[in-house]
């Protein structure tokens, strides 16, 4: 308990940090009491701080950056929330209605589709602490791209437990392609196995364990799709090794890209290109980049 209250003040104080830097009103003590008001908001708060606990013991400062841009993230979408319910309220007496986002699930068209949307439920109930997933409305955006592309060959930096590269394979099934994940964890990585296996895709995913700063030097082109989700720092790094081999009308698409601070490199490199075109789908909870290879 003593643990928990510490590491609390020190959520406090961060989140101080990012309402300054975000600009966004209210206090902080009345941000903390919606958090953990009765109700599904209390159970999902203690989650996030058990998080953030571990995250902070283990000085994985990665991981306490992605917890505390969610709860950024979670700030505001409450606000839309009230937005949206004073739009509604607005629609009853014939005014203008701006429309909110409409919250659908994946519908599967065959039996085996039925299958890897299942697998992929099971994994975001029960497997996503620690694993630093994609949230499941971010795997249906790179499925989406994937498949709209037609890609043969997907390039992922950052496999953890396969979540995101299952969400690929949705598209792969489809286009006939096949998927390169990386990972440097060896116990993730047998997670992974087991996950692609459960799924019955473990057929287009090739799993390689080690660096991927170095790995992905044994690559070759030309990829398709580019997915960087790792370490925020090498993302440069990975640019720089990877562009060359993504053919042209490809893409590259990094996620995380609200943490801004750390990969501010990278940011600069796909905004200045007069090779690139880069939009930033900040709607989604922790920010994906979209980077067009022009033709």
């Amino acid at each position: 308990m003593l643990k928990r209250i510490s590491v609390a003040i020190m959520v406090l104080c961060l989140l101080g940090t990012v309402a300054g830097l975000t600009a966004q009103q209210g206090s902080e003590a009345s941000v903390v009491r919606r958090a953990v008001r009765p109700g599904r908001a209390r159970p999902m708060f203690g989650q996030w701080l058990d998080e953030l606990s571990e995250a902070y013991e283990q000085n994985d400062r990665e991981k306490m950056g992605e917890l505390i841009e969610q709860m950024k993230q979670n700030r505001q979408r409450i606000g839309g929330r009230r937005g949206a319910a004073g739009d509604r309220r607005d629609s009853l007496q014939g005014r203008a209605v701006s429309g909110s986002p409409v919250d659908s699930r994946p519908i599967a068209s065959r039996d085996a589709d039925k299958k890897i949307l299942s697998v992929l439920e099971n994994m975001n109930a029960n497997q996503r602490r620690g694993m630093m997933n994609v949230p499941p409305e971010d795997g249906r955006v790179l499925r989406l791209l994937t498949e709209a592309v037609g890609a043969r060959k997907v390039v992922e930096i950052g496999t953890s437990n396969g979540y995101s590269g299952i969400w690929f394979c949705l598209a792969l099934r489809s286009t006939g392609g096949k998927l390169i994940t990386h990972e440097i964890d060896g116990a993730r990585a047998s997670l992974a196995r087991e996950n692609f296996k459960r799924a019955g895709v473990d057929d287009l995913i090739t799993l390689v364990e080690g660096d991927a700063h170095e790995e992905v030097t044994r690559l070759k082109g030309p990829i398709d799709v580019l997915f960087i989700d790792a370490d925020k720092e090498g993302y440069m790094d990975y640019l720089n090794k990877l562009l060359p081999l993504v053919r042209p009308g490809g893409l590259i698409i990094a996620h995380n890209t609200n943490m801004r601070s750390q990969m501010q490199d990278y940011i600069k490199a796909v905004t200045t290109s007069a090779d690139l075109e880069t939009v930033f789908l900040h709607e989604q909870r922790s920010g994906i980049g979209v980077t067009l290879k022009k033709r």
